[in-house]
């Protein structure tokens, strides 16, 4: 595929993708825990726990959605500032509403913004966050280069993904799920009949750990490593900048 080709190619996935969510913001929270049986909050809370604030005292979470993350670390560490962005507005509108609901408009700014262009200075932040978005971007290389851009030398990059079970029988019913029963149930709240189906396709056609912690590694991260969340249909992945 030549150079041009692909750059189109891209553009058309990040509309699509840009379509998609923005047809799902009601829903977007209530589907999220009920399709993952409220095991996404349990991993959202494991990485509040591991992230690291120790110059900046300020947290960015990319492809922030509608704002679970940023909140979350907003509340969990009551002397940070927390940045969100997303390429989606009606989800950063959706998450302001809940920022503002909680009474941390001081503290917590989610506005509309490209993973690959992040509007922020070099090592703005302690520790960057993405979940469940970077199988969302096409240039996976870039946003994590973005991301350990904006980050201070030893901060945290951090993304929350979810991935392939290596056990056949937990794929087995993974894949079922996945590609039969989360459409099913999306379709009975979406609007766009894309949205769910989606959601497996893109899981299993992602990056394995193993080649995402590469890809990390690429980006200039260092002590990179990839963490299994219940028998390994997420994975936690941190990589931290080098110092200078």
């Amino acid at each position: 595929m030549t150079d041009e080709r692909a750059r189109k190619a891209e553009a058309e996935r990040i509309e699509e993708v840009k379509g998609i969510f923005s047809s799902i913001p009601a829903w977007y929270d209530f589907l999220n825990h009920f399709l993952s049986m409220r095991r996404d909050v349990a991993w959202r809370r494991l990485v509040v726990r591991r992230m690291r604030f120790f110059r900046r005292n300020r947290l960015l979470d990319v492809a922030t959605g509608t704002g679970d993350l940023a909140i979350m670390a907003a509340k969990a560490y009551p002397d940070i500032t927390v940045s969100g962005i997303d390429l989606v507005p009606r989800m950063v509108e959706r998450g302001m509403e809940k920022v503002k609901s909680k009474g941390l408009e001081g503290r917590v700014t989610l506005a509309e913004g490209d993973a690959l262009k992040l509007p922020f200075e070099p090592d703005a932040f302690d520790t960057t966050t993405i979940a469940f978005g970077i199988r969302n971007i096409p240039d996976t290389l870039g946003a994590l280069r973005e991301m350990a851009r904006v980050t201070a030398p030893g901060g945290r990059v951090m993304v929350l993904e979810l991935t392939r079970p290596k056990n056949r029988f937990v794929m087995a019913f993974y894949r079922f799920y996945l590609l039969k029963i989360v459409p099913f149930l999306g379709h009975m709240f979406s609007s766009d009949p894309r949205a769910y189906s989606y959601l497996g396709e893109s899981i299993m056609e992602f990056l394995g750990p193993e080649e995402f912690s590469a890809v990390m590694r690429e980006a200039g991260l260092r002590d990179v490593r990839a963490e299994p969340l219940s028998m390994g249909i997420a994975h936690l992945h941190t990589g931290t900048v080098p110092e200078e």
